[in-house]
């Protein structure tokens, strides 16, 4: 089968740093189902990996945690699939990433891919709407409602890096199905009509302080904030504007966190990394096909919507290597996919 790999780390300028390859095509067993891929979405993940993992005995690693596509074949103890289904899912960074003509994935954490959608604009979805579902209903415990019969809470979430891929979801995720009072943050006008129209209460400047910023809305102390980017620069501000037993949950990697900071009003720190469940085999990691699920639902009825960039063609490694440049160079919009081999 075709596929995309790297045998060395090097920077995206290099022609080897994705090569176009031959790998045999797996065979599913146990949980397992065989996917042809259709599309596929490319992330920071990616980037992150193919910079910093070099793979043993120089074998071909092969990158790629967003996908759509259809079931061929199934593992014998698989109970929620069967041939002929369209899927989609962000995979699991113990095993051969979505770049390639079929993967192997376990059934549960798997969803029905959303009928709305064309296979591009799903596959933008998985991983980022997963890493928002997880850390607004799991890791900050807000309570979820029917998006028909809400009602206002007294929770404030802050949101902060609510334009880039997660905070799209997140956005959208916290202003339908909870009664929190949502202020997302932007930097640019452009992303804070996008954040605006994604259904956030209020739009605030990150690159100005924030406390002030809240103040003036009148709404009260934050309760929750949701910490997508630049943490370490942040956590000051966000000990200073939360209100006592607020909850913080972020997602980047801050090379120091001081939490005594969070001691005096009895805060707390929760990280959310979508990968645990499939990485670590957990009991309950079937809850990731249940909400993926939910996610197909929600797009499928209207209530949310696809955060699809842009089509950068087909899935070979010259095609890679422009996606991994645009998102290394910070100035992406929207999710990046790839489609057919």
């Amino acid at each position: 089968m075709k596929a995309i790999g790297y045998t060395q780390s090097l920077p995206i300028s290099e022609s080897l740093s994705l090569v176009d390859i031959e790998l045999p095509q797996p065979t599913a067993s146990g949980r397992d189902l065989l996917v042809k891929i259709m599309s596929i979405a490319v992330n920071p993940v990616d980037c992150k990996i193919r910079q910093n993992v070099n793979p043993a005995n120089d074998e071909y690693k092969v990158l790629g945690w967003d996908a759509v596509g259809e079931v061929v074949a199934t593992g014998e103890l698989v109970s929620q699939f069967k041939p002929g289904d369209k899927v989609f899912y962000a995979g699991d960074l113990n095993r051969q990433g979505s770049n390639a003509e079929f993967q192997l994935v376990d059934e549960r954490i798997v969803g029905n891919k959303p009928k709305s959608l064309s296979d591009s604009e799903a596959a933008a979805l998985p991983l980022t709407a997963i890493t928002a579902w997880e850390l607004l209903f799991e890791r900050l415990a807000i309570t979820k409602q029917n998006p028909e019969t809400k009602e206002k809470s007294s929770d404030v979430i802050l949101i902060v890096g609510a334009a880039g891929g997660v905070g799209s979801i997140l956005v959208q995720l916290a202003s339908s199905l909870t009664g929190a009072t949502v202020i997302g943050t932007a930097s640019r006008e452009s992303s804070a009509k996008w954040v605006k129209s994604l259904g956030a209460d209020f739009v605030i400047d990150h690159s100005k302080p924030l406390q002030a910023q809240i103040e003036q809305l009148n709404i009260g102390q934050v309760t929750h904030v949701a910490s997508l980017t630049h943490t370490d620069s942040y956590l000051d501000s966000y000990v200073e504007l939360l209100a006592p037993m607020g909850k913080i949950a972020l997602i980047d990697d801050p090379k120091s966190v001081d939490i005594t900071k969070l001691k005096p009003k009895c805060l707390s720190l929760h990280w959310e990394f979508m990968f645990t469940r499939s990485m670590f085999n957990v009991k309950d990691m079937i809850e990731q096909h249940y909400l993926l699920n939910n996610i197909s639902a929600l797009i499928d009825q209207g209530i949310i919507q696809t955060t699809f960039g842009k089509n950068l063609g087909t899935i070979n490694a010259e095609n890679l290597r422009a996606a991994h440049k645009e998102i290394e160079s910070g100035k992406s919009i929207g999710k990046i996919v790839l489609e057919g081999f």
